[in-house]
């Protein structure tokens, strides 16, 4: 028990011995007991301030098929819409999404001071009519966008570039509807490199892990094995080369290979027919490496689409 909490304690229990003399007495004229509202709110804030100071981990989503903001059969929406009360209850001062959805030659940041303009950056197909609809017009983080390039600038990426227009892809957007549907939380995205390899994006990664003590939220939106050329029958079976590229990446994360994460183009089997371009991949590497020296992975959701889309996702838990 913190002081405060055994003040609040003490300040309660003379509150009901006060309650139980006056009532004897035929009433209770309420004194003492915004004192102890005081220090009640003084108790909680300090758990408050404490839980602020804590280090936040890092996140990768597989954010898959844009259907999962609308579709109920989506098994994904049960993490994203229980976001705040199973996964991360301390809500973040502002949110950095790196996402497979935007690739640029260099790392960049949208630097917006405005709401974040919604981009619906998927086919029209029929039933994704009602997605063209939905505005997630989120606050720009400037401050967080200009933090970012400090830090990668720092850590000796020498480019790094600003962009000005741009808003949330669905990579940011789909997720973020579900999990913060107020649209309240300052968001800043970060671009992805896929000419450069898996180190480049580790280290971007552990550039960035002074941002964990600044109440900052880093998500990784991506993919676990995404190849949405190759689809699995309709039977709920899953192929087998989808299968062995998910098992491989839980075993090593969860057993803390991260070598071989980084690495997983001459480690993973299958690795070029489940990620055949990588950019939806690097978005794990980079929130693996902002989690910083001694994080231990944990799956905090597993189910798959079309027999070839792992929805896997995880947690990389800090060091505290």
């Amino acid at each position: 028990m913190s002081p405060a909490d055994g003040d609040a304690a003490a300040c309660l229990l003379r509150t009901l011995e006060a309650f139980l003399r006056q009532t004897a007495k035929g009433g209770y004229d309420g004194r003492g007991g915004e004192a102890c509202l005081q220090v009640e709110r003084g108790a909680g804030n300090q758990r408050f301030n404490d839980r602020a100071a804590e280090r936040m981990d890092t996140y990768f989503i597989s954010h898959g098929d844009p259907m999962a903001g609308i579709d109920e059969s989506f098994a994904v929406r049960e993490l994203l819409k229980s976001w705040r009360k199973q996964t991360l209850r301390h809500v973040p001062k502002s949110i950095l999404v790196v996402s497979g959805h935007w690739e640029t030659s260099d790392p960049t940041v949208n630097v917006f001071s405005g709401p974040n303009p919604t981009i619906h950056d998927f086919d029209r197909r029929p039933e994704r009519h009602r997605l063209f609809q939905i505005q997630y017009p989120a606050p720009g983080a400037p401050k967080l966008a200009k933090r970012v390039k400090e830090l990668l600038i720092k850590s000796g990426f020498n480019n790094v570039n600003e962009d000005e227009t741009r808003g949330l892809d669905h990579g940011a957007w789909i997720p973020l509807m579900l999990m913060y549907p107020e649209a309240n939380i300052p968001v800043c995205q970060l671009s992805v490199q896929p000419q450069l390899d898996a180190t480049h994006h580790f280290n971007m990664g552990r550039a960035l892990c002074p941002l964990r003590e600044e109440g900052v939220l880093i998500i990784g939106s991506g993919a676990a094995t995404h190849n949405l050329d190759i689809v699995g029958p309709d039977d709920g079976s899953i192929l087998p080369w989808a299968s062995e590229f998910d098992a491989w990446l839980k075993e090593c994360l969860l057993n803390g290979r991260y070598e071989d994460i980084i690495d997983y183009e001459e480690k993973a089997p299958h690795a070029k027919i489940a990620h055949p371009w990588p950019e939806h991949l690097y978005p794990i590497h980079v929130a693996l490496g902002a989690a910083g020296e001694e994080a231990k992975a944990e799956l905090i959701h597993h189910s798959w689409q079309g027999g070839s889309l792992s929805y896997a996702s995880y947690r990389f838990i800090t060091k505290k």
